[in-house]
């Protein structure tokens, strides 16, 4: 990458506009350079065919385009696509493409690894490297709705920030690729097929709800009691449940969006009555759905599903208490795509 030029997605319009008025042109060819940039998704200038050959090399003199590149596709044998995405300095992160019977799903990265500590996440075992920038987040979208219509015949439908990285710890730039997203001049898509989840990191839960953000908020929660969690997120010291609580209230006062839990059994560690218990108290705060996930192993052992009478006693539990619970089953665990297994093995 040539240090001197600046990625040109960096601009708002107004800065495209303004800079083609310096270069003595007119003001619209900045509208057109932005929508090839984002609703057409163009990867370089020569894509750009409605401008002339002297504009295009103007452009290339002046800026690059920081494109990602799918490094590596991998498909599972349920449908789910995993794509290794190499940055433009050569880092990569992973997303993955969920298929059902009625949508397509993206699971994007926020980050290169992640600054959390979460001990039952490959993801984790990385570090944080970076954050990626707003055109990553969207490039990484753009591609698995370019893969979605390939394979599926459709469209995607839904994205959720459950791939690498802890969204909340990107804020701005999470946010700015959301703008992109569902803006008509990006990809249009609705801010309500958009699920943000986070470990819970209490002040940006209330920032997003200040903030008057209209995607959905999911919490990866896997305990209800301060002890397990610090035992297993060891952030959580830091950010105890009784702030994760307050926020979430906020956050529900502020929004009236349900909240949904994400939440993984695993033996011996949080498969008794008492850690039901203590879920069903903690989902009484504000409405909520908890969604149970099965646990995907990452090589050590040291974590392991719990059996099926454990999963069993949760659904029955929160259903007994009035709260909407949903078991689901992993996609793509044979080319590690499912949750919690992101870590760049190839």
């Amino acid at each position: 990458m040539d240090i001197k030029k600046k990625d040109i997605r960096a601009l708002t319009k107004v800065q495209l506009r303004d800079f083609f008025e310096t270069q003595g042109d007119k003001a619209f060819r900045g509208n057109q350079v932005y929508e090839w940039l984002w609703n057409k998704g163009a990867h370089t200038f020569e894509d750009m065919t409605n401008l002339s050959k002297e504009t295009r090399q103007m452009l290339e003199d002046h800026f690059v385009i920081n494109h990602i590149k799918v490094d590596v596709m991998q498909r599972s044998s349920d449908g789910t696509v995993k794509n290794a995405v190499r940055l433009h300095d050569d880092l990569i992160v992973e997303s993955v493409l969920i298929p059902t019977k009625t949508r397509t799903t993206a699971c994007v990265s926020s980050q290169v690894g992640c600054s959390l500590d979460c001990k039952f996440c490959a993801t984790a075992r990385l570090k944080r490297m970076r954050n990626l920038n707003p055109d990553e987040i969207y490039d990484q979208v753009v591609a698995i709705d370019r893969e979605s219509r390939l394979y599926f015949d459709r469209p995607l439908s839904n994205i959720v920030f459950m791939g690498m990285g802890e969204p909340l710890m990107n804020y701005n730039n999470v946010l700015k690729a959301i703008d992109k997203i569902t803006s008509p001049e990006g990809l249009g898509m609705s801010p309500k097929r958009i699920v943000v989840s986070t470990s819970g990191v209490p002040k940006m839960i209330k920032k997003m709800a200040d903030d008057d953000v209209k995607f959905k908020l999911a919490v990866s929660l896997h305990s209800a009691i301060d002890e397990v969690r610090t035992s297993i997120m060891p952030f959580n010291a830091t950010f105890p449940l009784a702030d994760l609580r307050e926020a979430l209230v906020y956050w529900y006062e502020k929004t009236k969006n349900r909240i949904t839990y994400e939440y993984v059994v695993w033996e011996g560690i949080n498969d008794k009555r008492k850690d039901v218990d203590a879920l069903v108290q903690f989902c009484k705060f504000a409405p909520s759905k908890v969604n149970i996930i099965e646990y995907n192993p990452i090589d050590d052992g040291e974590f392991q599903q719990a059996r099926s009478e454990a999963i069993d006693m949760y659904q029955k539990v929160l259903e007994d208490n009035n709260i909407t619970v949903t078991i689901r089953r992993s996609r793509g665990k044979d080319i590690d795509a499912a949750c919690g297994q992101l870590a760049n093995k190839e």
